[in-house]
C-alpha cells in the first residue's frame, strides 16, 4: 500500500518499506486487512480486473519484485493506493520454467463510493507533499 502519513497509527497495521512510496502491510490474509481498515471507518475497494506478470526461469525474489515493479507501473495511471498479490504460479512450458505473477488494485478511502481517477490523484499528491 502506498503510505500517508499516521496511517500505520490510525489503522493499527504493521509495515515494511518495499520501494519507492510502497510499502508491504503485514497481516495474515486481505480479509483481516479489511476488517481492520472498516472498523477504523474506512473503505476498502477491491478492482475486479487481474493484472499479471510473467517471467522466465525460476521463482526468485529478486523476478518477482521486478515483476511486481512491472504491475505497479501497468496500474499507476489508475492512482489506486493499494496493491494485493493474488497469486505466484511456477510453471513449465516445453522444460522452460516461467512463473506469472497475478494481482488486483485496491483502493482505501473514507468514502463509500470510489473516487474519481482525478480525486485519487489529488489525495495521493497530498499525501506526498506532506511526507515531505
Amino acid at each position: 500500500m502506498k503510505e500517508w502519513p499516521g496511517m500505520p497509527q490510525i489503522l493499527g497495521l504493521e509495515t515494511e518499506h518495499s520501494w519507492a512510496e510502497w510499502n508491504i502491510v503485514k497481516v495474515p490474509d486481505a480479509f483481516t486487512l479489511d476488517r481492520k481498515i472498516h472498523a477504523a471507518g474506512w473503505n476498502f475497494f477491491f478492482m475486479a480486473a487481474e493484472v499479471k506478470a510473467m517471467f522466465f526461469g525460476s521463482l526468485s525474489a529478486a523476478k518477482v519484485q521486478s515483476a511486481l515493479k512491472r504491475i505497479l507501473a501497468k496500474v499507476k495511471p489508475q492512482h489506486f493506493n493499494g496493491l494485493e498479490v493474488t497469486g505466484v504460479v511456477a510453471r513449465h512450458f516445453l522444460g522452460v520454467p516461467y512463473v506469472t505473477v497475478s494481482a488486483h488494485s485496491r483502493h482505501m478511502q473514507h468514502s463509500c463510493n470510489l473516487d474519481s481517477a482525478d480525486a485519487r490523484q489529488t489525495s495521493q499528491d497530498n499525501a506526498e507533499w506532506a511526507r515531505g
